[in-house]
């Protein structure tokens, strides 16, 4: 699916490589099909061993435009790399909902944020041999108050050059209020996109892909909206996979993943790029 003159050019990307095996191998037979075309990696996952790395970067190769980025990750039940991390329940980074709470109520130190994503960053270099191209976060956590002063601090002193994600759409009010979660996002973003800005880092102009992961959906209803209305250079956030232990173990998103693997590995999503004069490049 190369762009084409005319073409929307978006950005396509498959978050959370190195969650798990199962997860991996989906993410690659997608790259490896030319449907997707960007991946963001967890440095801190349980599935990012050698193999994995190496795996990824053979899959890219066959689709020279996808993108690797950094998946940071700051939330439970994952782990940080730097000693002294806080605040921690038990060894664990706290469970998303509190770590948002805890940043809209001032308690963090952008310190320990800006040291862990430092070290994921240096994380990722070493197992890839350069820098990402963009850097994002799991459960969107470079958004948070606090943590996204630490976040935009590391990515613009050791990765000046990559973008970052924000998650704010371009979209009418009442198109804006039919999804309490998407809003939530649009509010943290317009205070993330004024402190990317100001550090000169470059981000996308668009964002889409934010639904209720537990209630069943017709996910080709739902990439249609996405991309209504999307911008040039716009991104689409997905989740495809398929479901093993480790994931289970892990993260309550698991037969959604193998719905969306399904979709876009099947003729359907290529028929609406083209229906809706989309391309990924």
């Amino acid at each position: 699916m190369s762009a084409a003159a005319g073409l929307r050019r978006i950005w396509l990307c498959a978050d959370d490589y190195g969650i798990s095996p199962g997860v991996n191998r989906a993410i690659r037979d997608l790259i490896e099909r030319g449907r997707l075309n960007a991946t963001s990696v967890m440095m801190v996952g349980p599935a990012i061993a050698r193999s994995e790395v190496d795996a990824l970067q053979i899959s890219v190769k066959t689709s020279p435009r996808c993108a690797i980025g950094l998946h940071v990750t700051l939330s439970a039940p994952f782990r940080p790399l730097t000693m002294h991390f806080r605040p921690l329940d038990g060894d664990m980074f706290l469970a998303f909902p509190k770590l948002l709470r805890a940043g809209l109520m001032r308690r963090l130190d952008r310190e320990f944020f800006r040291n862990e994503v430092k070290a994921q960053l240096a994380a990722f270099t070493e197992a890839f041999g350069r820098a990402p191209d963009f850097v994002d976060g799991h459960q969107h956590v470079q958004l948070y108050p606090q943590v996204r002063d630490g976040f935009i601090d590391a990515v613009s002193e050791t990765a000046p050059t990559a973008w970052v994600r924000q998650c704010g759409r371009n979209l009418p009010l009442a198109q804006r209020l039919a999804s309490l979660k998407a809003m939530v996002l649009d509010i943290l973003s317009a205070q993330f996109r004024r402190r990317a800005g100001a550090a000169g880092l470059s981000f996308n102009p668009g964002f889409a892909g934010a639904y209720d992961f537990t209630r069943a959906a017709d996910f080709g209803a739902l990439m249609r909206q996405f991309l209504e209305g999307l911008p040039e250079g716009g991104l689409v956030m997905c989740h495809p996979g398929f479901v093993d232990d480790v994931l289970v173990g892990l993260d309550p998103m698991t037969d959604v993943r193998e719905r969306e693997h399904a979709y876009f590995a099947g003729d359907a999503f290529p028929r609406l790029l083209a229906d809706s004069g989309v391309a990924l490049g």
